[in-house]
C-alpha cells in the first residue's frame, strides 16, 4: 500500500473515532437523533475533503424538506455513505446491516443517532426492524435504504431485496431513487486503496407507492431499479 493510502486510511479512522465520540456525547442532551445526524454529516464532509473526493448533486429540487420519504440508492462503495450523508441535505436515518452496529463506539453512535439495524440472517428480527423503520417514517423521519443489501462487486446493480419496499408500502410514503455514480472507482469493494475522484448523486422525482401493494410489489421494485439502471447505462455510454 502506498504511503499516501496509509495516511488517508489513518485519517479516516481517526476522524471516524473522534466524531463517533462526539455523537455519543451529544445523544445525552438530545434524544431525537437530529443533532447526532448533523455531527455525522460534518464527519462525512471532512472524510471527503481529506481523501480528495468531490461530490456533485443533481436533482435536489425533487425533494421537499417538509415531506418524508424512503430514499433508495444503489451501493457500489463504502464511500456511498459519506457522499449521501454529506450531500443529501435532509434529516434521514439509515436502515443498515446489524454488523455495523457491532463496531465499538461507531456502532453506539449509529444507535444514538436513531439509525435502525437489520439482521439479514434472522427473518423475524429483520421484519421487526422494517416495521420499526415504517413507524419512524410515519412519525415524520425519512429513512435511507440500500435495496441491493450489500455493495456491488462489478458496478452493476444487483437484484433488489424486498425489505425496503415493504417498509415504503407500510409507511405509505413515496420512494426517492438516488443513483450514485463514480464511487466504485474511489474505493472498490474489498480494497483499502482510496483514489481521489468525483462522485455524482442523481436524485430522481419521488415514486408514489399508492396503487401498489404486497401483491404487486415486484412491479414497484422494477420501477425503482430501472431508474438506477438507466443512469448507469447512460454513464457507461457517455464514457465509451
Amino acid at each position: 500500500m502506498r504511503l499516501v493510502d496509509v495516511v488517508a486510511v489513518e485519517g479516516v479512522v481517526f476522524v471516524t473515532l473522534f466524531f463517533s465520540i462526539i455523537s455519543f456525547i451529544v445523544s445525552f442532551f438530545q434524544n431525537t437523533g437530529d443533532i447526532a445526524h448533523c455531527v455525522a454529516r460534518l464527519w462525512a464532509r471532512i472524510v471527503l475533503i481529506i481523501t480528495g473526493v468531490k461530490v456533485r448533486v443533481h436533482g435536489l429540487e425533487h425533494i421537499d424538506e417538509k415531506e418524508t420519504y424512503v430514499f433508495m440508492s444503489n451501493h457500489q462503495s463504502m464511500y456511498d455513505i459519506p457522499a449521501l450523508l454529506g450531500h443529501l441535505r435532509v434529516q434521514f436515518r439509515w436502515l443498515a446491516k446489524i454488523e455495523l452496529f457491532r463496531i465499538p463506539v461507531f456502532g453506539r453512535a449509529m444507535s444514538n443517532a436513531g439509525y435502525i439495524e437489520i439482521d439479514r440472517a434472522n427473518r423475524k428480527a429483520a421484519f421487526r426492524s422494517i416495521q420499526r423503520a415504517a413507524r419512524k417514517v410515519q412519525e415524520g423521519t425519512s429513512v435511507l435504504v440500500f435495496p441491493e443489501g450489500s455493495r456491488s462487486d462489478d458496478g452493476r446493480i444487483k437484484p433488489f431485496k424486498k425489505g425496503g419496499f415493504v417498509l415504503a408500502l407500510s409507511s405509505g410514503r413515496p420512494i426517492v431513487p438516488v443513483t450514485i455514480l463514480g464511487s466504485g472507482a474511489i474505493l472498490p469493494k474489498g480494497s483499502l486503496r482510496i483514489e481521489p475522484g468525483r462522485i455524482l448523486l442523481r436524485i430522481h422525482p419521488p415514486v408514489e407507492t399508492t396503487g401498489f401493494s404486497n401483491k404487486n410489489i415486484d412491479a414497484l421494485m422494477e420501477t425503482v431499479r430501472s431508474i438506477m439502471c438507466r443512469d448507469l447505462k447512460m454513464e457507461k455510454d457517455a464514457n465509451g
